[in-house]
């Protein structure tokens, strides 16, 4: 059976040591309760619910799948159990609006818990994480009565959530959906139309379900200026069913035991949650939270791979080090000792670990948005916030796949067997890169939307960022150079896109997978400096523990040394411009 276990001591040095979370906490009115002591309470009894509840399913529930009959979903074997005993310890709410139920626990929090969770079993975890972006929008956009209403059941996790934005001929255009919405004498909506793409659309872990839909007024404009949204709940409070039902759910190449749903709404009663017209919007901040979300998956995903392939690396004898100090008495030397097989691994690791400080420094920006005293310090986190969730989803999935392959190389053979584990977390993981916007379109909304549009405003803010952390005294001064360099390749990409865009459309779209990957590695190559150099410094302290500050410095100068100067190689990509695609549909 895989391995995982829940990387609390990279997660304390992430919070704790690298951004001195509890210190920020304190100076937030909201979040002023929450100090070192909780924090780590909260990630050591998630890690054990993740790894006692959720990894011993996560097989199985990959083998059994879910099973659809007269429109109800059965979740495979064990999976009731363990949402029940994560709602029942109240994990659904853990970032949810204290007045209504939730915990009121800090994002940077928050998301330390979910890689956890997505690690040990995304099929699992998917539905209680669609229900906390659902509490989400709720809390933000819904009336008072609804939050009321609806809050402390969801957080309680005996309602669910989910998100209804797909149809068969409108999916990331939702401009073109077509469910209606027709008012009623009450004030609510009868709706009509069929969802797909659904996930926890139908399933038996929780009492109820509240669906949020995107759907068209009669007289509503056409494109997305014309979407409003609506809480159609699967069980009125009279008690009778609404009209809404699963009509099938999808045969998956992965995550497999989560229920991915057509939904069928006839006439289904719905109460618009904002401005008529203006659901799109309200949807955003759904949206925008689940994309983080599933970056967390793709992270999780690629940490179990990597602890997978590292034991088996330990262990598994093959061949002679290259190396005669490094040989054992034995007839053959465990794969570790392996140049390459070191370079699958700590490529893994350095994307893991960078990819873990990114996502805290994302979390960071999501409280001081909401909960800083400093309005300018707000308003300049949410523009950072905004900026850079294209880039973890997409960064976080992209890394996370390809440190499932490079597991399931080390291991060979048995990466591809399933007894090891490994083909299912190529498999499950795939989809991160998929679903909530895929990832090629969070690249073109960083490179046209939000640099190309915006004239490269945010990114030289982000850039002006960088270059203070580069000046920051734990900087070390042998990664400066090169982390210079690749902050001038980032600065001279945006200058690109920002002045030759409008004159060139196609530039945008021709270079977005480039620019985001770019800023990707740009944002690693700042975090590791400032962790190799927070490392150092704890190495010299007595009692430091040595093996993992000694683990944390090898990987960040390898990160600098073999994964950065992708930098420049990116940048002569970007400068090349729309040209190279510029190709006759005939020649394709």
């Amino acid at each position: 059976m895989p391995v995982y276990t829940a990387p609390r001591r990279d997660l304390a040095f992430v919070l704790f040591e690298l951004f001195e979370a509890d210190r920020l906490w304190r100076a937030m009115e909201a979040t002023a309760e929450v100090d070192r002591d909780l924090a780590e309470a909260v990630i050591d009894a998630g890690g054990k619910l993740a790894e006692s509840a959720f990894l011993p399913l996560n097989a199985s529930g990959d083998a059994e799948g879910c099973t659809f009959e007269d429109g109800s979903v059965t979740t495979p074997a064990g999976f009731r159990d363990a949402y029940a005993a994560y709602a029942e310890g109240g994990w659904v709410g853990l970032g949810g609006e204290p007045e209504y139920g939730g915990q009121g626990m800090p994002k940077m929090l928050t998301v330390a818990v979910e890689e956890m969770f997505f690690a040990a079993n995304p099929s699992l975890y998917l539905y209680p994480v669609l229900s906390a972006g659902a509490a989400l929008l709720i809390a933000s956009h819904g009336s008072e009565a609804m939050k009321q209403r609806w809050l402390p059941e969801m957080y309680a996790g005996t309602t669910s959530g989910t998100m209804c934005l797909t149809e068969a001929h409108a999916g990331s255009d939702l401009g073109l959906l077509r469910t209606r919405a027709e008012p009623l004498k009450d004030g609510s909506h009868a709706l009509t139309g069929t969802k797909i793409f659904i996930t926890g659309g139908e399933h038996d872990l929780a009492e109820n379900i509240v669906h949020l839909v995107l759907a068209r007024l009669p007289d509503a404009p056409q494109g997305s200026a014309g979407i409003s949204l609506f809480l159609v709940p699967k069980i009125l409070d009279d008690g009778e069913r609404n009209a809404v039902a699963a009509g099938a759910i999808e045969h998956k190449m992965g995550i497999r035991g989560s229920a991915t749903c057509v939904l069928n709404f006839d006439g289904a009663r719905g109460f618009m949650i904002g401005e008529p017209n203006r659901g799109l919007a309200c949807m955003f901040t759904m949206m925008n939270y689940e994309r983080l979300s599933i970056g967390m998956q793709g992270l999780g995903a690629g940490e179990i791979a990597y602890q997978n392939a590292l034991a088996y690396a330990r262990e598994r004898l093959q061949g002679r080090a290259p190396v005669a100090d490094e040989r054992s008495g034995d007839a053959a030397d465990p794969l570790l000792v392996h140049p390459d097989v070191r370079r699958m691994l700590l490529t893994q690791k350095a994307y893991n670990e960078g990819g873990r400080a990114f996502a805290a420094f994302v979390g960071l920006q999501l409280d001081l948005s909401k909960h800083s005293n400093d309005d300018e310090e707000a308003r300049k986190a949410a523009n950072l916030v905004a900026f850079l969730t294209p880039v973890a989803k997409t960064y976080f999935t992209d890394r996370g796949f390809d440190g499932c392959v490079l597991a399931q190389q080390v291991l060979g053979g048995h990466g591809y067997v399933v007894e090891w584990g490994l083909e299912q977390y190529v498999r499950d993981v795939r989809i991160a890169q998929v679903y909530e916007g895929t990832n090629g379109i969070q690249a073109m909304d960083l490179a046209d939307r939000k640099t190309a549009r915006d004239g490269g405003r945010m990114a030289g803010v982000y850039a002006d960022h960088i270059a203070g952390c580069i000046a920051d005294p734990r900087c070390p001064e042998r990664l400066r150079p090169g982390l210079e360099n690749a902050l001038e390749s980032f600065r001279r990409a945006t200058r690109e896109l920002a002045e030759n865009s409008k004159a060139d459309p196609a530039l945008p779209g021709s270079v977005a997978v480039d620019y985001l990957e770019l800023t990707g590695l740009v944002s690693y190559a700042w975090l590791w400096a400032l962790m190799v150099g927070t490392a150092e410094a704890l190495r010299d302290q007595e009692g430091s523990d040595v093996d993992f500050l000694d683990g944390k410095i090898a990987a960040g100068e390898y990160f600098h040394a073999r994964l950065l100067p992708l930098a420049t190689i990116l940048e002569q990509r970007i400068a090349t411009g729309s040209t190279p695609l510029a190709v006759r549909a005939e020649a394709l």
